[in-house]
């Protein structure tokens, strides 16, 4: 059996996609918020492949800056004349001591597991990734001689009776490296195509007498790949119904396993409920028998155990302890740290702030850049003027505060611990502890006042 933490993997990632019908490079497209060629490379390294030689073309400049690693060598294909030509480019930087793995930048959901068998299946040979099909058009059938892969024939250059076999190439092999280096330099063009088949070195390798395994996928939907919108649609479905499947196994509820979209990692405790819509992007950690409603938006966020975030929340960058009401409509962005107990009702905004321990802004509140102790209420509609035009500042409120509604704090400026601060304040200098602070206009009342009257139009 081939070591698997010592070998090349070439990744071929030339293709051009006009079927996308997009100026980004095809490999780029994002599944699960991550580009195609970001989930292959992720499953070479999982593999512990030595080497990474990724083969670019279309768009390649794009590629290299957006994925550029110091774990891979790229290799320029121009012109693109077919999968063996593309291992050609690869060929100068590939250690002749390790076997060589060929993936494709495009088929992003082949298991780890599954390569491993396929790695095993080689031994000190070759092996090639294979599976059958309902409906094979299009692909290279596996021709057999009383079991024994013989050779690849591709769809355009196969017979009748060829076409018949279910059983198809998914381009994925595994090879000792000289060898495919021999091979590869004695391709021919000669074919429907006019292009280098990668799939020729099966002929050559079962003339010299190396032996030609093979492995198959669990399932079907590790070999696809993506050529245009609607296959890129269809395999996000699928990751995320496999996404959701490891979540209910894990003990989660998800009111709607085909509604849920996972764009990074989400690691949840027990009991722990997701209703529809909601999208989970970057680093997630829900505790347990936390409840996300219907339609949030949650972006590298920790929630405590026993959280219940209301509907149509957007919580990113923030932290949020233990037994904590959010929402509805409400929205905590980075630099928030929520303390336990603490509510933060509708329509109210959090940004670069710590709230303490049982404090509450249930309404119409703008929290910013700002230090909340414990046990304080912020009433409705106020907000931390935080910004002078040029800079931050910073605001604090100690212990077992009261913010009146209609409230605004003009930073930097200090509210004591116990103060109240009555409804419609502007405060603009710190306001002693235990005491009430008011700023208010005098109210009066106009005496022999009329509302004003529309005049008649006249005629």
């Amino acid at each position: 059996m081939q070591s698997e933490a010592r070998m090349n993997v070439v990744i071929l990632a030339a293709g051009q996609g006009k079927r996308m019908q997009s100026d980004l490079p095809k490999v780029l497209h994002p599944i699960a918020g991550k580009a195609l060629l970001a989930h292959v490379l992720d499953t070479a390294r999982a593999l512990g492949g030595s080497r990474m030689v990724v083969v670019y073309g279309h768009g390649g400049e794009v590629v290299r800056e957006r994925l550029a690693s110091d774990d891979i060598v790229w290799a320029k294909q121009d012109p693109q004349l077919g999968t063996g030509h593309a291992v050609m480019q690869a060929v100068p930087h590939l250690d002749d001591a390790m076997p060589t793995l060929i993936l494709y930048g495009d088929v992003p959901l082949t298991r780890v597991l599954t390569l491993k068998k396929l790695i095993a299946a080689a031994g000190r040979g070759m092996a090639v990734l294979t599976v059958d099909l309902a409906d094979p058009t299009g692909y290279g059938r596996i021709v057999r001689d009383n079991g024994a892969l013989r050779r690849i024939v591709e769809h355009k250059d196969a017979s009748a009776e060829e076409r018949a076999i279910r059983e198809v190439n998914t381009g994925i092999l595994i090879a000792p490296t000289a060898k495919l280096k021999a091979w590869l330099g004695g391709l021919s063009n000669n074919n429907a195509q006019k292009e280098y088949y990668l799939t020729d070195v099966i002929a050559m390798a079962v003339a010299e007498g190396v032996t030609v395994a093979s492995a198959q996928p669990a399932d079907e939907w590790e070999t696809l790949g993506v050529n245009s919108r609607a296959q890129l649609a269809e395999l996000e479905r699928i990751h995320q119904r496999n996404i959701a499947n490891v979540l209910l196994e894990a003990g989660v509820s998800l009111a709607d396993p085909a509604r849920i979209d996972v764009r990074g990692s989400l690691v949840c405790g027990r009991d722990t409920a997701i209703d529809v819509n909601c999208v989970f992007e970057g680093e997630v950690v829900l505790g347990s028998r936390v409840t996300v409603a219907a339609n949030c938006v949650l972006r590298n966020v920790r929630v405590g155990d026993d959280t219940r975030i209301e509907p149509f929340c957007h919580i990113d960058g923030a932290e949020v302890g233990r037994d904590n009401r959010i929402g509805p409509w409400a929205r905590l962005r980075p630099g928030t740290k929520l303390a336990d107990h603490v509510h933060i009702g509708n329509f109210v905004e959090v940004k670069a702030s710590d709230i303490g321990e049982g404090s509450k802004a249930n309404h119409l509140a703008y929290i910013g850049d700002t230090s909340i102790g414990k046990n304080v209420n912020v009433g409705a509609g106020t907000i931390t003027c935080n910004y002078d035009g040029v800079n931050k500042h910073r605001t604090v409120i100690e212990d077992d505060a009261f913010i009146g509604s209609d409230t605004q704090l003009v930073a930097p400026v200090r509210v004591g611990r116990g103060a109240t601060l009555g409804a419609g304040t502007t405060l603009t200098k710190d306001a002693p502890e235990g005491k009430l602070t008011i700023s208010r206009a005098k109210q009066i009342t106009i005496e022999n006042w009329s509302r004003p009257v529309k005049k008649p139009k006249s005629k």
